[in-house]
């Protein structure tokens, strides 16, 4: 399916139509949108141009960063670095409520 009637006048280049076409596709079969309204082409085309015009013309990174913004994630820019992750489900996290469990255990004997 391609981009060109969601360009909303603006011009590309032909390669970067092509690569827009491109993201456009990946994220439109991610998200399996099928024969979706119009509008929720509209809005997925202005997150890749949008994408598009900071410079990006990776077809998969398009897609990549696209689908993070319609998914309601966050962005990192290149370079930065990432956010630290919280590990709620490592071992540290089951054995301290393990531990907590037994001294419940423990006071109702």
């Amino acid at each position: 399916m391609p981009i060109t009637p969601f360009l909303n006048g603006q011009k590309f280049d032909a390669e970067t139509r092509r690569v827009l076409g491109v993201a456009f596709e990946l994220v439109c079969v991610a998200l399996r949108i099928g024969d979706s309204d119009d509008h929720v082409k509209q809005y997925i085309a202005s997150q890749i141009i949008e994408l598009a015009s900071d410079g990006e013309r990776h077809p998969d990174v398009l897609c990549e960063r696209a689908l993070k913004l319609i998914r309601g994630g966050r962005i990192v820019a290149t370079g930065a670095a990432p956010m630290a992750k919280v590990p709620i489900n490592g071992p540290k996290h089951w054995r301290e409520r393990a531990e907590g469990s037994r001294s419940l255990a423990d006071q109702e004997e």
